[in-house]
């Protein structure tokens, strides 16, 4: 249930960031998606993802929401360090400055692509431990 409540938080902080910041990121030059459909696509996705662990704790959900988690927190770091320019679709998303909401959506995805990580091996190991305590009595 831990698990499940922090990967759904980290989402959640996840898409509102994205979706507070989405029209700051309407002048982002370069590429055939603009800005600020991207934040909008990564909130909406986030937010899903959200709500199909919230839902449906399986496996295959943690799995989803690691995805988005982690290639969020890639995302981020790598355009606060490296200015890789127009990436196909994706415009210039450089941003070398640091400020709170950064730090709220990273720690956000951060807490939710390591919980999730753990709900995607936990529960198997949870149920071959319960199995092993129902042969033994």
């Amino acid at each position: 249930m831990l698990l499940r409540v922090l990967v759904v938080a980290g989402l959640v902080i996840d898409a509102v960031v994205h979706w507070r910041f989405a029209p700051d990121m309407a002048f982002v030059e370069g590429g055939s998606i603009e800005g600020d459909t991207l934040f909008r696509l990564q909130a909406a996705v986030a937010a899903v993802s959200a709500v199909l662990v919230a839902v449906r704790p399986r496996r295959w959900t943690y799995a989803v929401a690691f995805v988005v988690a982690a290639t969020a927190v890639g995302a981020l770091l790598l355009y606060l360090w490296v200015d890789v320019g127009v990436l196909g679709p994706l415009p210039d998303m450089h941003d070398p400055v640091w400020y709170g909401e950064k730090t709220w959506s990273l720690v956000g995805e951060g807490v939710a692509a390591l919980a999730a990580l753990g709900g995607v091996f936990l529960p198997r190991a949870e149920r071959q431990g319960a199995s092993r305590h129902a042969e033994a009595v």
